[in-house]
């Protein structure tokens, strides 16, 4: 049993904003399940201290960087046994608006003061020196948030072994050499091989520089940030890192007792492979619920996302708008909100074809299980997508992906060419191009197929038998702690 720090800036169900959140939740809870003593330590945002029933302060600490002291607070993650510490420093944490932004949707102006304080939070404990009477083993950090963590490490003899998960290379905490002073930090750090980044402060290169192993959330992502186009200028780094052997793709998991179609109370009518025929009832129900068509024959096409550029939605709107045009049976179900353009653009879409067309900008958790239930196929052009977690969702709920190949999707989606379907392995639908041409030839392919309900059929029953549950995940991650401990 080894003892885990999984440090996170967010954690579902207590505050999200992507794939973190998830992933924060659901991998402490599965090492909590294969017996290894995990802690999660995570900023006390409002939202999350509102959300839960007891907590308790079990230590005040003074940092670096900051005149007041600050406590840790102690309670359990809803739905599990997993302890988790939240560093409660109202100053930097209490307020409206997400972990990074304000309501307006601008980033708070203090995010390199709120996330080192987190870093040197998370250091401190994961050095034993908080009087929490526990040092862990590891100390697992998160996306640039944490990053500040490992290099405050690196001079520590007694330090824990250091792994740090990528989740999106995009995000790299970028920051002033201005904020680099006020935040009083080792002026050791401020050199090319720590934290200076073209004549910024970047907390995604302290991690990757100063971690023992670094991850990503997928073997495809792994391969592609060593290059140019997903790099962002750490393309080398990372490249030299990954020669060193201390680079690696875990694929993500998804929590399987919220996604599953046979006991999912949000659906109008549970199934599962051996009652596939069930998932028709959904469909129909959500026909009906955005007075669409109630039509069988008609191939229901769902999107859930952000509606931003790296998702792709753009050419989502476009072929789409293209095949609608076209006169095909299809109808589109999209649920998110992001840029207003592309706001405007579905509610354009929407009005040209009320009949076809079903919109609800902002997010609801119900509607999205009911679109990945009543879906016949789920949207996902991505132009980048390090994991992805709704086309796992979708081929456990039988509906058919359309992805672009890249990232986690390729990891998972494997394309509904002859030769794959005629070997039992077709699971969905694939392009390569981030172009408006490649998603619409391939749209085009799978109203073909869908009109041939015995070749459909098939898929659905491949894609609903794939195991996406965090087992493996964990296994993997298990066993990578224990590689480097035998360093």
């Amino acid at each position: 049993m080894r003892k885990i720090l999984f440090a996170s800036s967010e954690v579902h169900p207590l505050i999200k904003t992507g794939g973190l959140a998830d992933v924060s939740a659901s991998l402490p809870i599965a090492l909590h399940e294969h017996d290894q003593d995990v802690r999660i330590i995570m900023p006390a945002y409002r939202q999350c201290l509102q959300q839960l029933d007891t907590v308790e302060t079990v230590a005040t600490i003074k940092l670096d960087g900051y005149h007041l002291p600050v406590d840790i607070l102690q309670a359990t993650l809803p739905d599990s046994d997993v302890v988790l510490w939240l560093l409660h420093s109202p100053h930097h944490f209490d307020r409206d608006g997400g972990p990074y932004s304000h309501p307006d949707g601008h980033d708070w102006e203090d995010n390199a003061a709120r996330f080192a304080l987190f870093s040197r939070a998370a250091a401190q404990v994961a050095l034993n020196n908080v009087g929490l009477d526990w040092q862990p083993d590891v100390l697992h950090c998160n996306d640039w948030q944490t990053g500040l963590a490992p290099a405050l490490l690196s001079t520590h003899k007694n330090r824990p072994d250091i792994v740090f998960t990528i989740h999106n290379l995009a995000y790299q905490g970028l920051f002033s050499f201005d904020e680099f002073q006020s935040l009083d930090l080792p002026t050791a750090l401020w050199h090319m091989n720590g934290l200076e980044f073209y004549g910024m402060m970047s907390f995604m290169k302290a991690g990757l520089i100063f971690a023992d192993h670094i991850t990503t959330v997928s073997p495809t992502y792994a391969k592609e940030i060593c290059g140019h186009e997903f790099g962002y200028g750490l393309e080398g780094l990372l490249a030299l890192r990954a020669e060193q052997g201390r680079l690696s793709g875990v694929l993500n998991g998804i929590d399987t007792h919220v996604w599953d179609p046979a006991h999912d109370s949000l659906l109008n009518k549970n199934y599962s492979l051996k009652t596939v025929r069930h998932k028709a009832l959904n469909k129909t129900a959500l026909q009906q619920q955005f007075f669409l068509d109630e039509s069988k024959d008609s191939l229901l096409v769902g999107l859930i996302s952000r509606l931003v550029s790296q998702k792709g939605i753009d050419l989502a709107i476009t072929a789409m708008t293209k095949i609608i045009e076209a006169g095909h049976d299809v109808q589109f179900i999209c649920l998110g909100s992001g840029e207003h353009s592309y706001e405007q653009e579905l509610r354009i879409l929407r009005a040209r074809f009320p009949d076809k067309v079903a919109i609800t900008i902002g997010y609801d958790e119900a509607l999205s299980h009911q679109i990945e239930a009543g879906s016949d196929v789920f949207l996902m052009p991505s132009r980048f997508e390090p994991c992805g977690l709704n086309q796992m969702y979708s081929l456990r709920y039988g509906t058919l992906p359309v992805v672009r190949h890249t990232g986690g999707l390729a990891d998972t989606v494997v394309d509904a060419t002859d030769e794959n379907r005629k070997a039992g392995v077709a699971n969905g639908f694939c392009f390569k191009d981030a172009t408006v041409e490649s998603l619409h030839t391939t749209l085009l392919r799978v109203v073909a197929l869908f009109q041939r309900p015995r070749l459909w059929r098939s898929m659905i029953n491949v894609a609903m038998q794939h195991d996406f549950s965090w087992e493996n995940s964990a296994n993997t991650y298990i066993e990578l702690y224990h590689q480097i401990k035998n360093r």
